[in-house]
This record gives C-alpha cells, structure tokens and sequence, in this order.
C-alpha cells in the first residue's frame, strides 16, 4: 500500500484530469466541532493518558472510541476507568467482548489469549458493567462507527482496497471510521473509479467533504504500522477533514508493567517497534 506522501504526488500529477485521488496536505488551522477519533487503547495506560493530553491541548468537543480497551496491556481496569471519565462514546472491541464472556478465548492468538484470560482474572465489576454497555458499531452518528468493518464489526481487518471496497458496498452512511487493524489508514470510492486507499503518515490531512471514505484512526495502544507512538485521528465534522496525529508516550513504563504482570513478553517487545 502506498504511503499518504506517494498519493499527494500522484494527486498532483493527475490534476489535470479531474480529483482521482484526493487531496492530501499539512495540517493547518480549521473549524470548530472537532472530534477526537481513537481506537484499541488495548490495556497501555500510558499510551492513553499520553493521547488525552494531546487531545486536550487541541480542544476537542468530544472523544469517540472505536473499541478494544483491553487486551494485551497491563492496565485494563484503570484504562476503562480513564474511558468512562473521558471518553463521549465508545464502542466494544473484540478483545473486550472475549473479557465478558461474549466471544471464546480459543478464538485468539496465543498471546492475545494469555492476555485475555489475565485480563478476565483482574477485571474488575465496574470495568465489566462499562464494557457490557456498548455495541460493535454506531451509524446514528455523523459518521459511520464500527470497531472492524461494516461487514463485520467484529473480526474483518480492513487492510486492502479489495475489502473496504466491499464495505462501501455494505456501508449506508458516506464517511466511516474503523479500527481493530492497528494501521492508521485511508479508503476512498470516487465514483465508478475503483477504491484505493494510502497508510496516513503522521500529521497528514485529508478533505473528506465530497467521496466515500472509510478512515482508520490507528492504535492508541498498541500501534502495528511500524510507528510506536500512539496514534489518533482528528476529525472536523464542520469542514470534513481529518488530521492523523501521533503521540509519543513511555513506552518502557507500559512495556515493564506488562512484565511485571507476567505477560507475554512478546506483547512488551512490540511495543518498542510499533507491530
């Protein structure tokens, strides 16, 4: 997949012949409702208190989260309390449904698995009641929510053009957010030109007012596209842009406490190398 750079050339180079590719450029000023779009917090405590602050020094007018608070980290109970404080909306992830009993562990990996059946041990009955509120997708919304993908909201990562094309498809709202992939990514249908999509680098903006699109925020938590600092999407619902923002946090701070708790240390590892 091409990176949110390579597309602006290209966007460039076809000017001439009418937007194919959208267009991408630096963030600069824009208008006022403002969404604070962010997904799989997955446990990283500071990875998220890192994210909040950044969020807050934007001046937001809401957070909205797309799902799966726990699972791998080591700070499950105290992430879904800084949600409940925090956060306007949130929808359930696939790692927390399995932590409440609505999804099977041998459905994950073995480190996913290790960590669910921890989190379960630990999960306090607050935390539980926050969770068992939520649904996996939201399209009463601005925009379309969904924690995997409109044809599944649970399990489908939408990593190519082939499937979020088929999304579009199944999609009613024009603009929609998925996480559960961890890559900060952008898909987009313009016309009868087929869907193409780009990794959003860091601090790259796109005009969401005309198209289809299908954003993904990246990972807070637990971030897979080789950038290890927590990543967001800020969304102008006035305007229709959206902004990738990435944050650093300590990562040795999260990556000792999932030691300490006798995790995977695969889950500590990765979080150094952003996979």
């Amino acid at each position: 997949m091409r990176s949110v750079a390579a597309v602006a050339a290209t966007t460039a180079a076809m000017a001439a012949t009418g937007r194919l590719y959208p267009t991408f450029c630096m963030a600069t000023e824009t208008d006022t409702r403002r969404i604070a779009l962010i997904s799989d917090i997955h446990g990283n405590l500071p990875a998220f208190e890192a994210a909040l602050r950044a969020i807050d020094d934007e001046g937001v007018d809401g957070i909205w989260c797309l799902g799966d608070l726990v699972g791998y980290g080591a700070h499950p109970n105290e992430c879904v309390e800084l949600a409940a404080r925090s956060v306007d909306l949130c929808l359930i992830g696939n790692h927390d449904l399995v932590v409440i009993d609505r999804l099977e562990i041998s459905d994950f990996s073995a480190n996913a698995a290790a960590a669910a059946e921890w989190t379960k041990e630990i999960l306090s009955a607050d935390s539980r009641a926050y969770l068992e509120k939520f649904d996996t997708h939201d399209e009463k919304q601005a925009i379309g929510l969904y924690h995997a993908s409109p044809r599944d909201p649970i399990w489908e990562y939408v990593l190519s053009s082939l499937a979020a094309d088929d999304c579009f498809d199944e999609m009613d709202p024009r603009v929609g957010a998925v996480g559960h992939s961890h890559v900060a990514l952008a898909f987009w249908r313009k016309g009868d030109i087929p869907t193409a999509g780009a990794q959003a680098e860091p601090n790259s903006q796109l005009d969401l007012s005309q198209d289809r699109w299908l954003l993904n925020p990246g990972s807070v938590g637990q971030p897979r596209d080789g950038d290890p600092r927590a990543s967001w999407l800020l969304l102008e619902l006035e305007s229709w842009q959206a902004t990738w923002r990435r944050t650093e946090y300590p990562v040795d701070e999260a990556a000792d406490a999932i030691r300490a708790a006798g995790l995977p240390k695969q889950l500590a590892d990765r979080l150094y190398y952003g996979q």
